[in-house]
């Protein structure tokens, strides 16, 4: 790859190992660390280090740092949480406390909702939905119309109702440690606020009961589905930190297929969209999950935001999308791939450079197996670019633009209209994160003090 100029400063974060501790779903096994890559006197009231990727950019990442006692929630249910979160519109700093892992499917009583539950008294039913939109009769040129689509539609509103988590603005969510604290099942929105922190959790299973059939989606039709486990859509300054995204519980390879295409229940892992901007997203675990992060959700989306700053996570069985990016600023800096196939989930890419994205790529390592080419981990669309340096294959420095641009027609550029300088952390080289990260990385590693 091209160098691009840095500002590069010593890596500031000290980890204080004390005991070992195994992340929820079998990933981001590791240690129990404090992360002192953060300011405030303890876990919950953290906030964003300067000069710590996009987020920390004008007035920083505090979250519900300022909270008061009367909004500092301890929750354990899902009923505590959709309280805790209060009106999506109320900007009073609170910060909220998981202790042990929220099923979103799950009543205000904690009765376990089925997809059952949810299709009652739509008149929504699978068999008759597929009857009703089989390409061998309703052709694939609309979208599905009728009693059974508008049936699906308020079947799928029922589940949302459920399973939607609105985060207002100022707010810090974080699990507590020791407990597996995390997120089954749900989607965690944020959406048009500002300022909020979310650590130490793990994302999992985030199942739509009820995809939507697109028979114009591509050359054969696609189903899709609704829910990521986390959603910004034009939110600002968000700090996501040591958390674990993954399918866990319902892996892809369950899903059957219908007019030949799988039935795909998963949507995205983390989703930064809809023109968010000024995001740091640092020491987290990507695992086991097909379509994992779009920056920008439209190739029209307006220039100027969708500044996100991705470093020290893993990325482990993802299929595409680490990330997918359009329009904005990127920096990609100190993540560990391993693109060896994993729980069913195969490589198509790692990085996608598309709508004259500008992404600087950095010390990042590749583990790559013999049977995936290097001209595989990265793709675009032609308008797209990636510079950087120091991109490790299998422990070998590795020009991946090269190995793209020699394979494919449409070309990624090497050059880039900004220089990243919000890079406390940047470590000058990659070859020892993946030793590094299998200890520091993902949800259940952060200490309480």
């Amino acid at each position: 790859m091209a160098t691009a100029s840095h500002r590069r400063s010593l890596r500031t974060r000290r980890t204080l190992v004390v005991s070992a501790a195994v992340v929820a779903a079998g990933v981001g096994a590791g240690a129990l660390v404090l992360n002192a890559n953060a300011s405030g006197t303890d876990l919950y009231h953290q906030t964003l280090a300067a000069k710590d990727g996009w987020a920390s950019s004008g007035s920083g990442t505090t979250g519900g740092s300022k909270a008061d006692v009367a909004h500092t929630f301890t929750v354990s249910t899902r009923a505590q949480l959709v309280k805790a979160l209060g009106s999506a519109s109320d900007t009073t700093p609170r910060i909220i406390k998981i202790k042990g892992t929220i099923d979103a499917n799950t009543d205000d009583s904690g009765k376990k909702l089925t997809c059952a539950d949810y299709a009652a008294g739509t008149g929504y039913s699978l068999s008759a939905y597929l009857k009703a939109f089989d390409p061998s009769t309703y052709g694939r040129s609309k979208l599905p119309s009728g009693t059974q689509e508008t049936a699906r539609a308020a079947a799928q509103e029922k589940q949302a109702k459920n399973v939607v988590f609105k985060v207002p603005a100022n707010t810090t969510i974080v699990g507590v440690p020791g407990t597996k604290a995390g997120i089954t099942g749900g989607d965690l929105q944020i959406q048009k606020v500002d300022n909020v922190i979310v650590r130490n959790l793990t994302f999992s299973d985030a199942e739509d009961c009820f995809p939507q059939w697109d028979p114009t989606d591509g050359d054969s039709g696609n189903w899709n589905s609704q829910y990521d486990l986390v959603t910004l859509r034009g939110a600002t300054h968000v700090w996501a930190d040591h958390n674990t995204f993954t399918d866990a519980g319902h892996f892809d390879s369950l899903n059957p297929k219908y007019y030949g295409r799988e039935y795909q229940v998963h949507d995205g892992a983390l989703d930064i969209t809809k023109s968010s901007d000024l995001v740091t997203v640092e020491q987290n675990q990507f695992n086991s999950h097909d379509k994992t992060m779009l920056i920008g959700s439209s190739d029209s989306e307006p220039s100027g935001k969708l500044r996100v700053t991705l470093h020290h996570n893993v990325w482990k069985g993802i299929v595409q999308r680490a990330p997918l990016t359009r329009v904005g600023q990127v920096h990609i800096f100190n993540n560990v791939y391993d693109v060896t196939p994993l729980n069913g989930y195969t490589l198509q890419y790692s990085i996608n450079s598309r709508a004259k994205a500008q992404v600087v790529a950095q010390n990042n390592f590749w583990t790559v197996p013999g049977s995936v080419k290097v001209s595989k981990l990265l793709s675009g669309d032609g308008t797209g670019s990636i510079a950087g340096s120091g991109n490790l294959v299998n422990g070998t420095t590795t020009d991946l633009v090269a190995a793209y641009n020699a394979a494919n027609s449409k070309k990624i550029k090497t050059t880039v209209n900004w220089t990243p300088t919000l890079t406390a952390g940047l470590e000058s080289s990659a070859k020892n994160l993946p030793a590094e990260l299998a200890k520091t990385a993902g949800a259940g590693v952060l200490t309480a003090n």
